[in-house]
């Protein structure tokens, strides 16, 4: 098994950098794009890394903001097409406020209409765990149980800023092997924790192996950053890939507690999962 991380906000000589996220999942013969950036750097790093993502027999969209559904229009026009999972909640508008101005954070016009238009039958609307095939699957929306994890920002479903975005549609992807679960996370908005918490509990595993994604720890605070780090470690991971939106402190502070475990992800980096 085999993950190769084709969009990241750090990359390797050779490669872009975008704010976004796409990995690609080799895994007992079935291929995965878990998240697609924002649609610019895919498909050169895509190319330069040797992948044709519209070769995915399936595409996750682990939810519905700019920086991972972007390139839907990529990914989605190739025939016969892949199976697509995303929650229904993904493609409403959606809001942050920064300095008090609302910006547009959902997914772009382009992309929201790609995936309203994907056929029925390969359309796969996921508000429940779900499996994408034998030790591999979906999480569905996570339970949130810490009581120091939150959403990690100012996300409204309104311009006003009167409605509070859950991101409910958030949702991690897990893959058994027999040293544990590899699990990897769009943004973590549901919170590292609640999301390793919730994988374990669907695929009846115990033990996570690796954990490979965003951790979207950019304004967490010192009491969110040292709790979020005992109970990863409490996990105990081989290998813990934080990308994107964990932020550089919270990178730092992890890369301290985790020593060798500690990956430190750009695009290009490829993660192998002998059995």
């Amino acid at each position: 098994m085999r993950i190769t991380i084709l969009v990241n906000d750090r990359a390797a000589e050779g490669l872009r950098e975008e704010h976004g996220l796409a990995l690609w999942i080799e895994a007992d013969g079935k291929k995965i794009l878990f998240d697609t950036g924002q649609g610019g750097a895919l498909p050169g790093n895509a190319q330069f890394l040797g992948i044709d993502p519209r070769s995915a027999d399936c595409v996750v969209l682990s939810h519905g903001h700019y920086d991972h559904g972007g390139g839907f229009p990529v990914v989605l026009g190739g025939r016969p097409g892949p199976a697509v999972y995303a929650h229904p909640a993904s493609a409403q508008p959606r809001y942050a406020l920064e300095g008090g101005l609302a910006h547009l954070v959902g997914l772009p016009a382009e992309a929201a209409s790609s995936l309203l238009r994907v056929p029925e039958e390969r359309m796969h609307w996921v508000a429940k765990a779900v499996a994408l095939g034998p030790g591999i699957g979906l999480t569905g929306s996570i339970y949130r149980e810490t009581d120091y994890e939150d959403t990690g920002g100012a996300f409204f479903l309104d311009p006003a800023g009167a409605t509070p975005d859950p991101l409910e549609d958030d949702m991690a992807l897990w893959i058994a092997t027999p040293q544990g679960l590899v699990v990897c996370l769009g943004c973590g908005h549901a919170g590292v924790i609640n999301t390793l918490s919730q994988a374990l509990r669907i695929s009846g595993a115990s033990r996570i192996r690796a954990v490979v994604g965003g951790f979207h720890l950019l304004e967490a605070g010192e009491d969110r950053l040292e709790k979020t780090i005992q109970a990863l470690k409490a996990f105990d991971p081989d290998q813990v890939a934080p990308c994107h939106c964990t932020g550089d402190v919270a990178m730092a502070r992890l890369s301290a507690a985790l020593g060798g475990r500690f990956v430190a992800a750009r695009a290009g980096t490829v993660l192998n999962f002998s059995s």
